[in-house]
């Protein structure tokens, strides 16, 4: 089996989850930009919507938002960095209003607020209950929310990124049709999604990978994005785009196109390390699986890494595979990915699923 690799560009995205500096000025929990009054309804009907789903109640169904697919990639600062597409059927149009609200469910509930204080001085005690009573409670801080103004793409998919510590979450995708400022507005169509999202640790000891990222194409950026661009494009990792599959569906005459990050490869020569990483295909059948057939091993160590390639700086190790599938009999596979790090002789396996069709 022939095969190519888009290592080299992989390569150059060392700190995988170079866009999380600039996403995480779009958590704008505390930071909110200056909003026509159209816009600040906008929010406002989309936190009341939210907050309503939040505590158990029905979500609106005129947009109805479906979930496609989401990748874990180590982050910086210990978060996990994960970009996620949903298709927006109904999509409002042409403008939009999008709010993503991440709720910890391991976290304790907020404290109460204390009780009115009276004073016991005063002569006038209907105006003292007025003066003295308890301050409102402080706002709820998420760990991730962010509100966008932005187009639902043709087709009716829209990908963004949040940045989380590990742990167990309920993410909130709320959107509506952009408000404008006349008398008399027609009603407003409104969609929510909630959906659970169990976050992995990558900051641990021990030998792990991301997301295993099957691509439609993986290609180099020209430029770099501005933040805006890059909220819009969260499958841009510095100077690589990856095309993500929703379905890991692929035609004979396309290429299965593999990226992932392997974490926690001990130190070998030269402050390298020494990673070797073995694909294997096998076809499913319909009285079982059938070992179908292999690439050569992947060897990530001094020789094939470029000089400046550092384990003490912490830069990211990928993963990287492309293979022309026209060999590929019609029908569905499971691809085997074992990593081995030789300096210490530790292993993992990881398995993704895909078919191969007609066209």
């Amino acid at each position: 089996m022939q095969i190519r690799r888009v290592l080299a560009l992989c390569v150059a995205v060392m700190l995988a989850a170079s866009g999380t500096s600039a996403l995480a000025q779009k958590n704008n929990d505390k930071q909110q930009p200056k909003r026509s009054k159209a816009e600040q309804t906008d929010v406002e009907t989309l936190l009341k919507v939210v907050d309503a789903a939040e505590a158990g109640q029905p979500a609106p169904s005129d947009v109805s938002i479906t979930w496609d697919s989401n990748h874990f990639v180590k982050g910086q600062s210990g978060v996990t960095y994960i970009p996620f597409t949903v298709t927006v059927n109904n999509a409002p149009k042409p403008d939009a209003a999008v709010y993503i609200r991440v709720v910890d469910k391991d976290a304790a509930p907020p404290t109460p607020p204390p009780p009115p204080v009276a004073d016991k001085d005063s002569k006038d005690k209907g105006k003292d209950k007025d003066a003295k009573s308890a301050a409102p409670p402080p706002a709820p801080s998420y760990p991730w929310s962010a509100f966008a103004f932005t187009q639902v793409p043709e087709g009716g998919k829209l990908s963004r990124a949040i940045a989380l510590k590990p742990g167990n979450y309920d993410l909130f995708v709320a959107i509506k049709d952009k408000g404008i400022e006349q008398k008399n507005p027609p009603p407003a169509k409104v969609g929510l999604l909630r959906h659970e999202l169990k976050v992995p640790d990558f900051n641990v000891p021990e030998l792990v990978t991301s997301s295993i990222i099957l691509a439609k194409s993986v290609e180099p950026m020209q430029q770099q994005l501005s933040p805006a661009q890059q909220e819009e494009n969260p499958y841009v990792f510095g100077p690589m785009r990856i095309v993500p599959s929703q379905d890991n569906k692929f035609a004979k005459s396309s290429e299965l196109q593999v990226v992932f990050w392997i974490y926690g490869a001990g130190e070998a020569t030269g402050g390298k390390p020494d990673v070797q990483v073995e694909y294997n295909f096998h076809q499913k059948l319909t009285d079982g699986e059938k070992y179908f057939n292999k690439t050569a091993p992947q060897m990530l160590n001094a020789q094939t890494l470029p000089p400046e390639f550092s384990v003490a700086a912490g830069h990211q190790l990928p993963g990287s595979l492309v293979v022309p599938l026209t060999s590929f009999p019609e029908g569905d596979y499971r691809l085997e990915i074992k990593v081995t790090d030789k300096s210490n002789g530790k292993s993992i396996t990881q398995n993704v699923n895909f078919s191969v069709s007609p066209s």
